[in-house]
């Protein structure tokens, strides 16, 4: 059974900082990157960073771009996510995500094969 666990979220003021962190465990027959998605009350869950573990690329959402880094081992199942001079917007339950299949874009969520059970990240201002 595969389980993905995250973990570091909480509550904080506008400008500050947190970082996420997913470990994932169980048997993954493959994995060829992870993945960061939000979902603010009622809004459709939305695509934050990702990772390939092929080339070592990251992939950053417009509205994260300059605020949020992504980091990962591949080697150990799991990713972090850096998130930088957060605002009230960020506001969401924050869900890891593990994608097997290398075909398929990592923008979108129906291609990620296993997920974690989410975390808040509320900000105030």
């Amino acid at each position: 059974q595969v389980r993905l666990v995250e973990s570091g979220g909480g509550s904080v003021q506008a400008g500050d900082s947190l970082r996420l962190s997913c470990a994932a465990s169980g048997r993954i027959r493959s994995n060829s990157g992870m993945g960061w998605f939000r979902q603010a009350p009622g809004k459709q869950r939305e695509f934050v960073a990702a990772i390939t573990w092929s080339a070592g690329r990251t992939y950053y959402a417009d509205a994260v771009k300059g605020r949020f880094t992504i980091s990962g081992d591949s080697r150990k199942m799991t990713e972090s996510l850096q998130m930088n001079s957060l605002k009230p917007e960020d506001t969401a339950v924050y869900y890891c995500a593990v994608k097997g299949s290398y075909a398929g874009s990592l923008y979108y969520d129906n291609v990620y094969d296993h997920w974690g059970q989410g975390i808040q990240v509320t900000v105030s201002s």
